[in-house]
């Protein structure tokens, strides 16, 4: 009932994010891209990290009908209690941390990685994945575009979906606004999406383009909020957060992975022949020797 509980309430807070007072805003949208710290940390510790007073945590949580703060945090607590099996033994992070101060850099790098990855695929949902495949599937066309650090993750998807859909193309091909090859695009194509944090208004207005052409549309993003107003079919939430000063794109790369996986296993017989087939015209054409 944990997770259940959880869902609702952060359900709850995305049908009323838009009515809120700004820094109610703020916080709100942390809690629900930050739900397993949310459950985690004090109060205070909280209030720190959005950068906001504890009352402000506290009119939060009447505001959406709770009594008080723990009250309102309390679905969360339950929720981390019942996913909190161990990825992996921790013993060899104690070790790794015991030897000096790059031990300790390296496991607190390793130890942020595993929890990105856990909290990233814990919101790529079985309802969500499924969308996302049956609207990739059935497409006349899929459009995939990014910018910046988000271009090679989505280059690197388009370039392996395309085995198994050979109707995916990226864009944009020539270093030109992604609208432009969205030109003869209709309601019976896709744009998939892939944007974080600071959100290039390029990928932004690429989407907007698309909704005005009655294509659907996917995002793959770190926050569902900044991105509500372009009402996508579907979005899945990555975790980003990082021990250095740049975002980390392990959860991005797994739920890649993740949706790869599942196509792979939607197209069947003729996925995995067209991969096949692949592999070994590129052993041919390389000089090496077929896997």
């Amino acid at each position: 009932m944990g997770m259940t509980h959880q869902n609702r309430v952060l359900t709850k807070m995305r049908e009323q994010y838009s009515h809120l007072a700004p820094t109610l805003q703020l916080a709100a949208k942390y809690v629900i891209d930050h739900p397993a710290d949310f459950g985690i940390d004090p109060i205070r510790t909280t209030a720190e990290k959005i950068g906001v007073s504890t009352y402000s945590l506290v009119r939060l949580s009447k505001e959406l009908g709770f009594p008080g703060f723990e009250e309102f945090r309390d679905p969360f607590r339950r929720a981390l209690r019942a996913t909190s099996k161990p990825i992996i033994s921790s013993n060899w992070l104690d070790e790794l941390s015991a030897q000096g101060a790059a031990g300790s850099t390296l496991a607190n790098s390793a130890e942020n990685s595993m929890s990105i990855i856990k909290q990233s695929l814990r919101q790529m949902t079985p309802e969500i994945s499924e969308q996302f495949v049956t609207t990739l599937t059935n497409a006349r066309t899929v459009y995939v575009t990014a910018t910046s650090t988000s271009y090679a993750m989505a280059y690197y998807f388009q370039h392996i979906a395309r085995l198994i859909l050979p109707n995916v193309q990226f864009i944009p091909r020539d270093m030109a606004n992604p609208i432009v090859d969205m030109n003869f695009a209709n309601e019976d194509d896709v744009l998939l999406a892939l944007t974080v944090h600071p959100y290039s208004q390029i990928t932004v207005n690429a989407c907007k383009f698309a909704r005005q052409r009655g294509m659907k549309l996917l995002i793959i993003t770190d926050s569902q909020l900044p991105l509500s107003e372009l009402e996508p079919d579907a979005v899945l939430t990555a975790e980003m957060e990082s021990p250095y000063v740049f975002a980390c794109y392990l959860g991005v790369m797994a739920i890649l992975e993740s949706l790869l996986h599942l196509l792979v296993i939607a197209g069947g017989d003729q996925a995995a022949a067209n991969i096949k087939s692949y592999r070994h015209l590129k052993a041919k054409v390389d000089g090496t020797s077929p896997f």
